[in-house]
């Protein structure tokens, strides 16, 4: 069940006094109540570029969320945190859940003027409930102080701050409005980076070693040969050590760059340690109660020509092992959707996402999603798919803990935002790395399914790994 938040009447602030005004108002709603209330402002501001906001402004012991869809022409940030909530363990999901509704009932926002800004909950799960090596909590979600969003040409600053019977209005609302002057004057600066860092080989690096996942294909080939699986999606992680720190704010730049038909994201740990990357893969959309989740399994990389592109396209589409893998996760989406009472809609047959470096076979499963069905519990069901995990579902994260030494974090996990009027968006973390300083650990992974040929599956994460690292430096 969603809750919705309340709402009271605030033209767009041109002081602090209607900043103050609107903070006192929820400061005696949260005397009435007895209940602390969270105070929600929204102001429009100056064009600006969300990510050159979070650089300047975020520092390094704050959560931070960074999302950015240039094809959609929106990008978020936010910076600290207002409320915080981590779990672990089965139920992760359902108390993720509780957490925002429980809360979403004590937010008081201004009027809608600005309907596509509105207070969100970021959130990032990790691939397992327990992930003990991972430097991120299984699940965390936050409302952020301070939220910067761009939808297009328009702009907005919007904040969030915690009001109980002893807050201290004034102080909160001249700290608002000291933010909005801020972020105003940084519209006619320019994010440039200089290239600080040396080109990076992997070819090079003494952590690139492939016999392990060489014999782990080999291994699942077995399995599946022997009816164990029908499909496992194996992992490769290569850790890279550079002269001089990785720099996120210069490393998402490039990834949107290099690739604006994929989502960039970063998700910040307080810790000084950022899990970046440019995700070709949601899991769901929601907005005005549709759902759209994506299909995506079977892949090929793209051509050198406009001919030999087609060709590789048309192979990929005739191949009978890539069509096999992509219908376990279109089957797997629709009997997980059906099960919580949706009735989804798709196409026959899939079509050919072409993206900067590889090309995949893409089916949108689209339903319509009633009220009483919150987006964490679709996310629940259908965390992990087959296109990240395997099938059957249970026997390959067995499978896939067996194989892989090292820990798979925010890899292939959901990470996203969620709002009071049910939207959501939550992408599957892929083409990813976790920098920490020096170090930066990337990840790739492949599907196996039957035919699948253990060299071509190793030049497929080579091709990933190479093209990640040229965005990091």
């Amino acid at each position: 069940m969603l809750c919705q938040p309340s709402v009271t009447t605030l033209s767009s602030p041109k002081d602090c006094k209607q900043l103050y005004r609107f903070v006192e108002f929820c400061k005696q709603q949260s005397i009435i109540d007895h209940h602390p209330k969270v105070a929600s402002i929204t102001l429009g501001i100056p064009v600006v570029d969300p990510l050159q906001v979070i650089h300047h402004l975020m520092q390094p012991n704050e959560l931070h969320f960074y999302v950015e869809n240039r094809e959609d022409g929106r990008a978020i940030a936010a910076i600290n945190t207002t409320l915080t909530h981590q779990s672990e363990g089965n139920q992760r999901f359902a108390t993720a859940q509780q957490f925002t509704q429980n809360w979403l009932q004590h937010l008081i926002t201004e009027a809608e003027h600005l309907p596509w800004a509105m207070p969100q909950f970021f959130s990032n799960f990790t691939f397992f409930d327990q992930e003990p090596t991972s430097c991120f909590a299984p699940a965390t979600v936050f409302l952020p102080q301070w939220q910067i969003i761009r939808s297009h040409e328009q702009c907005a600053l919007v904040a969030n701050f915690l009001v109980d019977f002893q807050s201290n209005s004034d102080q909160i609302a001249n700290k608002v409005w000291q933010q909005f002057q801020t972020v105003s004057k940084l519209q006619h600066d320019c994010l440039i980076f200089a290239n600080i860092l040396s080109p990076l080989d992997l070819g090079k690096t003494e952590q690139w070693q492939t016999d392990r996942f060489r014999s782990a294909v080999v291994a699942a080939l077995e399995s599946i040969q022997n009816q164990q699986l029908h499909k496992l999606v194996l992992a490769h992680a290569v850790d890279v050590r550079s002269p001089l720190p990785f720099q996120w704010a210069h490393s998402l730049h490039n990834l949107r760059q290099r690739h604006p038909d994929c989502t960039v994201f970063s998700v910040g740990n307080g810790k000084g340690q950022s899990f970046i990357g440019a995700s070709p893969e949601r899991i769901l959309s929601i907005h005005n109660h549709q759902l759209v989740t994506d299909a995506l399994a079977g892949s090929s990389p793209r051509g050198r020509s406009a001919v030999e592109d087609a060709e590789l396209a048309q192979r990929l589409m005739s191949s009978d092992k890539e069509r096999r893998e992509h219908q376990v996760v279109v089957d797997f989406i629709v009997q997980r959707l059906v099960h919580l009472g949706l009735q989804p809609t798709f196409a026959n047959s899939p079509i050919i996402l072409p993206l900067s470096n590889i090309q995949h076979l893409h089916t949108p499963i689209h339903a319509a999603v009633p009220n009483h069905i919150h987006p964490l519990e679709i996310l629940a069901s259908l965390h992990p798919t087959p296109a990240v995990a395997g099938m059957p579902r249970e026997t390959a994260c067995q499978q896939i803990r067996q194989y892989e030494n090292f820990g798979r974090s925010l890899y292939a996990a959901p990470l996203g935002w969620l709002d009071a009027q049910g939207n959501a968006e939550f992408i599957v973390g892929i083409r990813s790395a976790l920098l920490d300083g020096h170090c930066a650990r990337l990840y790739a992974g492949a599907g196996i399914v039957e035919g699948s040929d253990p060299d071509r599956e190793l030049a497929e994460i080579k091709l990933k790994f190479q093209t990640l690292l040229q965005a990091l430096v």
